[in-house]
C-alpha cells in the first residue's frame, strides 16, 4: 500500500533524514517517493542526494506533493509555517504526521481554530502527533505516538505501515507524550554516555577504543532485547549477573554508593520540572 504514497518532510534536519534513512533501508518507500523542504536549499539539495529524496523550494510545495506529511521543523516556527497551509493539508487524502515535541492534537486544533473560536478547517486534517528518536535510522527507534488522533482506521494502518518496520510505536495519551519523549527521545543521549564512559573504562585498561566502544553498544543492544523478548524485570535481570561475593555485584555496590540510579531521576527531572 506504501508503494504508490508519497512521503514529505516539512524540514529536513538530522530527525527526518533518519526517519527517512530508516524507511528506505527497511524498504518501506524507495528515496524517490519521498519529497522534502527545509530553510537552506543548498544544504538539503546535499542531504537528499543521499537518498534520491527529491528537494522542493517550500512547505506549501511540500505540502500539494505529499500523500503524508511530516511536520519536521522546530517546534517554535510550526505557527508561521503550518497553519497557513491548513487547507492544503485538510484536502481529502492527506494524511498529516508530527513529530515536533511540545504539540499535540488539541495544541494543532487551537492553532487552526477561526477567531471565533470555531475550528474551520483542522476537522479535515487527519493528523497524528508523535516524537521519534533517532535509533529509526537503523530500524531500532522508538515512536511514542499520542492515543488521540483524528485518523480513519485505514490511515492508521498506513501509519503503521510506515513507521511499524522501523521502530515501536508506543502509544500514550496526551497528558503523558512529554516524559514518554524524554525516556525515549533524550535518554539516547545517557545512554551514548554511559557507551562512552564503559569504553574510557576500557580503554583505560588497555583496551582499544573501537573495540570498547563495540563491546559497550552492544551489551546495550543485547540487554533491550533480551528485556523485549522475555519482559523480565530489570532488577531480576540485574540479580541474574551478579553471583554471590562475584565481581559484577561489587561494581553493582559501587553503582548505587555513587547514586546512579538517583542521577538518571535527577536528569530526567531536569528536564521534564
Amino acid at each position: 500500500m506504501t508503494n504508490n504514497l508519497t512521503i514529505g518532510f516539512i524540514g529536513y534536519g538530522n530527525m527526518a533524514q533518519a526517519i527517512a534513512q530508516g524507511m528506505v533501508d527497511a524498504g518501506v518507500v524507495r528515496g524517490h517517493q519521498i519529497v522534502a523542504c527545509a530553510a537552506h536549499y543548498d544544504k538539503l539539495e546535499k542531504n537528499t542526494a543521499k537518498l534520491g529524496v527529491r528537494p522542493l523550494h517550500s512547505a506549501v510545495e511540500v505540502a500539494v506533493a505529499a500523500d503524508v506529511v511530516v511536520i519536521a521543523i522546530k517546534p517554535y516556527q510550526i505557527e508561521s509555517v503550518i497553519k497557513p497551509l491548513s487547507r492544503e493539508l485538510g484536502k481529502p487524502g492527506k494524511l498529516v504526521v508530527s513529530i515536533a515535541a511540545g504539540w499535540d492534537l488539541k495544541k494543532y486544533q487551537d492553532l487552526f481554530a477561526a477567531e471565533d473560536g470555531e475550528s474551520a478547517d483542522s476537522p479535515n486534517i487527519h493528523l497524528q502527533c508523535t516524537i521519534p528518536n533517532t535509533p529509526m535510522a537503523v530500524g531500532k527507534g522508538v515512536l511514542v505516538t499520542e492515543s488521540a488522533n483524528t485518523l480513519t482506521d485505514a490511515e492508521t494502518e498506513i501509519f503503521e505501515q510506515l513507521f511499524g518496520p522501523i521502530s515501536l510505536i508506543e502509544r500514550v495519551d496526551s497528558a503523558h507524550m512529554n516524559i514518554a519523549m524524554v525516556v525515549a527521545g533524550c535518554a539516547p543521549a545517557f545512554t551514548d554516555m554511559y557507551i562512552e564512559a564503559l569504553a574510557d573504562a576500557g580503554v583505560q585498561y588497555g583496551l582499544q577504543r573501537a573495540t570498547a566502544y563495540r563491546l559497550a553498544a552492544k551489551m546495550v543492544e543485547g540487554v533491550g532485547a533480551l528485556y523485549m523478548a522475555t519482559g523480565t524485570h530489570p532488577g531480576a535481570m540485574k540479580d541474574a549477573v551478579c553471583s554471590p561475593g562475584g565481581t559484577t555485584i561489587r561494581g553493582v555496590a559501587q553503582l548505587e554508593k555513587d547514586g546512579f540510579r538517583g542521577s538518571v531521576i535527577d536528569a530526567v527531572d531536569a528536564i521534564v520540572g
